[in-house]
């Protein structure tokens, strides 16, 4: 296991204890309310680190910022469109052929190992 930095660390142990995939900002916030001296923009190299080392997960936004997931287990996001919650739901697609066809069909090599949909909730159906 490599080694991190206190700052690193902190923002790592905030997202393991995390459900609700939280924006850069909320990540930056809750660090900071903890005590850590990490700046923001310490959070958000940091985060694109964690990303990059497959250690989390960036879901991207249609409209809005950006949230990251600590991937406990393997899952799947589901994303409401009016309100920007992200739900995790598990279902295994068959990554590895799904992968080979839309690479055949419009010639990208390099896919995400999940799948994100995008609706409206029930809670904003309800309203």
């Amino acid at each position: 296991m490599e080694k991190y930095s206190r700052q690193r660390q902190e923002i790592l142990d905030f997202l393991i204890e995390s459900y609700d995939h939280p924006t850069a900002e909320e990540v930056y916030k809750e660090v900071k309310e903890r005590g850590s001296t990490a700046s923001k923009g310490t959070v958000y190299r940091n985060l694109n680190f964690l990303v990059e080392k497959g250690i989390i997960e960036k879901v991207s936004m249609s409209n809005g910022a950006d949230r990251y997931d600590y991937k406990k287990t393997p899952h799947n996001h589901a994303i409401c469109v009016k309100c920007n919650t992200v739900f995790d739901f598990e279902y295994d697609f068959n990554m590895k052929k799904i992968s080979k066809e839309i690479s055949k069909q419009v010639k990208i090599e390099k896919l995400s190992e999940y799948v994100t949909v995008q609706g409206i909730c029930k809670k904003c159906l309800e309203n």
